[in-house]
């Protein structure tokens, strides 16, 4: 290589792509977040509103599971969904990405896709006589992952630096990703034939794990409706776009969180390292993670402060999926779920949760 590669020349054909050049916007630099104009909570909320909305169109009687995607995304997160096969994973997934107008990159992970399918790969131009980085499919602000631990475990590394720093080093060059920047990540339980599981420095990488769960048999009926004749997934417009996303994420970061709110989330992941049943408990990382979702979520439901209630919903999706249990909690079939849940139920809540929010910033 003669030398660094500046992000005007990672694609030279940048300049004159059309809108659906994925490739070539996805080698865009960043827009700086103090270039977007702040944004009010009835804007929030309508912007919010109109995101769940539109993928309810594709899965229904999941607005909770929906609003925690969305949260993960405003926390500036990765969200992981595991589940049985057919339940509407990848359809959450696509349907996030297609409610907003970036660009969204599709991985489809077997066991034959390498790391370098993932991040990029610098290639040699004989015209040229020069490399040229190629730039692989992490390259967007939405990623969706599909069926991510049916690749090998070297693959599933290559968004180790992706997701932590935002950032993919090819030959000694570092490349900036986008803001915003989400991996939304499907797989598999690891009892099902031909996965492989995800290491735990990449698991604790994903902000939150979800769940879709069967539907209702209301809501199944409903499906056979709706998607009998079309999949309504088709037909999915964008209802915001990413400059929209910044701003709705710096609004996400003002959130106010009181000290003694603080302190009890510290001590829910402290209580994981000390527990029992657990054999690795939560990371720092996980603390930051869970604060931020909090944030998210109090914003979400039009507060500007975040509760107690707030940490103790999200303690599962957040933390569960980081921890290991202990050989003889896997043999009495306590799952690491079951686990926080107890920890939630047992930790007692900050002394001034009776208190308000503005009293506890004047204290």
């Amino acid at each position: 290589m003669t030398g660094p590669i500046t992000p005007s020349g990672w694609n030279h054909q940048a300049a004159s792509a059309t809108p659906t050049d994925w490739s070539a916007q996805a080698v865009l630099p960043r827009t700086p977040n103090e270039h977007d104009a702040p944004m009010t909570s009835p804007e929030f909320a309508a912007h919010a509103r109109a995101i769940v909305d539109n993928i309810e169109r594709v899965i229904e009687g999941k607005t909770a599971i929906i609003r925690l995607a969305l949260a993960v995304l405003l926390a500036e997160g990765h969200l992981l969904i595991e589940d049985v096969p057919g339940v509407g994973k990848t359809k959450l997934a696509k349907a996030l990405a297609r409610s907003i107008d970036c660009s969204v990159r599709r991985i489809q992970f077997t066991p034959d896709l390498l790391p370098s399918d993932v991040t990029g790969v610098s290639v040699y131009n004989q015209e040229t006589r020069e490399f040229e980085f190629k730039p692989g499919a992490v390259f967007a602000n939405l990623v969706v992952g599909d069926e991510i631990n049916r690749a090998s475990p070297k693959t599933q590394s290559a968004l180790l630096e992706c997701m932590e720093e935002r950032q993919v080093t090819i030959d000694g060059v570092t490349y900036p990703l986008q803001v915003p920047f989400m991996v939304i990540a499907t797989q598999n339980p690891i009892e099902m034939e031909g996965t492989y599981p995800l290491p735990e420095a990449q698991r604790d990488r994903f902000t939150a794990r979800i769940a879709v769960g069967y539907p209702d048999a209301k809501a199944e009926l409903q499906m056979l409706d709706v998607h009998g004749a079309a999949d309504p997934l088709d037909n999915l417009k964008p209802v915001t776009d990413a400059a929209t996303v910044r701003r709705m994420i710096a609004m996400v970061r003002g959130v106010h969180v009181a000290d003694s709110v603080k302190q009890y989330a510290v001590n829910l992941v402290t209580a994981t390292r000390e527990a029992a049943d657990l054999r690795l408990g939560a990371s720092p990382r996980s603390t930051l993670q869970l604060l931020r979702t909090a944030k998210a979520v109090a914003a979400l439901d039009g507060r500007d402060y975040v509760l107690p209630d707030d940490l103790q919903s999200l303690a599962v999706p957040v933390l569960a999926h980081r921890l290991i249990p202990t050989a003889e909690a896997q043999l009495s079939r306590r799952t690491t779920d079951l686990i926080v849940a107890d920890l939630v139920h047992r930790l007692p809540v900050p002394g001034d949760y009776h208190r308000t929010p503005y009293d506890a910033r004047r204290r």
